[in-house]
């Protein structure tokens, strides 16, 4: 089976599109063949692949314009997406919060992100947290070998996860948060011979957040740090008895500070490293036998303890294997902020460097985010993307 985007898109865009959809439904005829874009010395790129990518892409537009740092940020209702650890440290009772970005919109005009959230307080100690996340791909025509037309089809994946979390002490909270993940790329057709089916998996994220009220250079402060591990999960298959895909395991580190610099105004510094948790892809010979790197086909545990040490590189790969994502927030009376950041990823491993920038107003209840990515139209697909989000806190807040 064939993937055609319409045609409004010229032809580099189509194909563009044709190999996000079609790769994961084909990694089983993959298996012999040379790992394009790799030199034997591993100099070239050598990008980590997963199954639903879409689960990295973060949907909360206050962490977006802050070059999606926030693992340790000062929560808000949105703050499930990045760390649920943080959901007992909300002031407000109950709240709801819903986000959207038309996505790669400088390949593809229709493929969009949205993500629906919600908390609710149980005590002083436990907060419950849901959230739905949907891809959409935007409208595919389907043909096939003869170029022979099938119709039209919208592929889309969504993620529905829920999420307790508990404080220990003042302090400290931790929150475990299982998902179900849903992946319809290709209809149910066949493809180089096979059936294909929706790709489903179960995971769990593990997080964890620390804050400490303080005083820095001459300031009061809140010293902030989080942890969170995600899609920590069974692998994901398009095709029956074909080759399984590795969720995108996930560690993010970070820390943050929010210096208190009057009644009126704050301003947070925040910084995040990530590094996915799944097997780097070996070099091979062109006989399909690994002359460097290790055999990526392993069992999950194995995949998340060797992903640190497998890098056909050594150790100075492995270290480019880690993204590095930073911001900055500065907030007016509690109603109005402006965010900036920036993101870098290794141009070995996907080379995404980008800008950000946004704003946040708070109005009663409500609070209204938006961010803008700044890149390079011509080398970055990313670029010119928006993001918005919404939120609504209801009740009183703690004392």
């Amino acid at each position: 089976m064939f993937f055609k985007k319409k045609l409004s898109l010229n032809n580099f865009k189509r194909n563009a599109l044709c190999l996000l959809v079609g790769f994961f439904s084909q990694q089983s005829l993959m298996a012999q063949v040379v790992e394009p874009n790799t030199q034997v010395n591993g100099s070239q790129i050598n990008t980590i692949f997963t199954a639903v990518p879409f689960l990295l892409i973060t949907p909360d537009a206050r962490a977006g314009s802050m070059g999606d740092a926030g693992v340790a940020m000062q929560p808000d209702g949105n703050t499930m997406s990045i760390n649920p650890a943080k959901l007992v440290f909300l002031d407000k009772p109950y709240g709801i919060g819903i986000s959207y970005s038309p996505w790669l919109k400088n390949l593809v005009p229709d493929i969009n992100l949205a993500y629906l959230s919600g908390f609710y307080r149980i005590d002083d100690r436990n907060t419950f947290g849901s959230s739905l996340r949907y891809f959409s791909l935007g409208q595919i025509q389907l043909t096939d070998i003869n170029q022979q037309d099938l119709g039209v089809y919208t592929p889309s994946e969504f993620a529905l996860d829920v999420s307790l979390a508990h404080k220990f002490g003042d302090n400290f909270s931790m929150a475990l948060s299982p998902r179900f993940t849903y992946s319809n790329l290709t209809a149910g057709q066949f493809s180089a011979g096979q059936q294909t089916k929706a790709g489903k998996s179960f995971s769990v994220d593990v997080s964890g957040y620390y804050r400490k009220p303080t005083v820095l250079f001459g300031k009061d402060a809140i010293l902030a740090f989080g942890a969170y591990i995600s899609n920590i999960g069974t692998k994901i298959s398009y095709v029956d008895g074909g080759r399984e895909q590795f969720l995108p395991m996930n560690l993010k580190l970070g820390a943050a500070s929010t210096f208190i610099i009057d009644d009126y105004s704050q301003l947070s510094i925040a910084l995040d490293f990530n590094k996915l948790m799944v097997p780097t892809q070996p070099v091979r010979d062109q006989n399909g036998n690994i002359i460097s790197g290790k055999d990526p086909d392993r069992s999950v545990p194995a995949a998340i303890f060797g992903s640190f040490t497998d890098a056909p590189g050594g150790f100075s790969e492995e270290l480019k294997e880690i993204n590095i994502a930073t911001g900055i927030e500065y907030t007016y009376n509690q109603q109005f902020a402006l965010r900036a950041g920036y993101f870098y990823e290794s141009p070995q491993k996907g080379n995404r460097r980008y800008l950000t920038l946004g704003a946040g107003l708070k109005y009663s209840v409500f609070n209204l985010d938006f961010s803008y990515l700044v890149a390079n139209p011509q080398k970055s697909p990313l670029a010119n993307t928006l993001r918005f989000s919404l939120l609504f806190n209801f009740g009183d807040a703690k004392q």
